[in-house]
């Protein structure tokens, strides 16, 4: 198995055991990370938000399979199956990632995953007739960013420059 691949492997399985620290600790320092539901976070937001997700995660199940890579990049597949803390629903959500590679570690991650899909299990009927339109994305970027920043003040993380 190739290292990259192998550490991939330990982030998921890092997930997997609700560890947001370890998680972190895969990442360089100035990683990027986007996705549908926080958008572009950078470094220390990164970490702060898999800490804070794995924190939260009472009934988290995490899988993950078609693990490939390279010297350069990254991807695999994963699967979340969790309650929605706001709205009390299941989610079974299902994220294809793309890892970029740096001395070893996660330099970019960038998980895709169908927002409208997402949004009908985990808000209902608001998510399921308005999930595909981009002032309903924007407001739930909005609301995970601000739990992600507060989270942050609370644990006394700096926000990057």
């Amino acid at each position: 198995m190739h290292t990259h691949a192998a550490l991939i492997t330990r982030f998921y399985d890092a997930f997997a055991k609700k560890d947001g620290a370890a998680m972190a600790a895969c990442y360089t320092p100035d990683v990027t990370f986007t996705d549908p539901a926080f958008g572009l976070l950078r470094g220390v937001e990164a970490g702060a938000m898999w800490r804070m997700l794995t924190a939260r995660a009472a009934d988290l199940a995490i899988r993950h399979s078609n693990v490939e890579a390279n010297d350069q990049s990254g991807r695999c597949d994963w699967e979340a199956d969790y309650t929605f803390a706001a709205t009390g629903r299941w989610v079974e959500n299902r994220i294809h990632a793309e890892f970029e590679f740096r001395d070893g570690l996660i330099s970019k991650h960038v998980d895709h995953f169908d927002v409208w899909r997402w949004s009908g299990m985990a808000i209902g009927v608001p998510g399921r007739l308005l999930g595909w339109a981009p002032f309903f994305r924007s407001a739930i970027q909005k609301k995970a960013r601000g739990q992600l920043f507060a989270t942050m003040t609370k644990e006394g993380v700096p926000r990057p420059a």
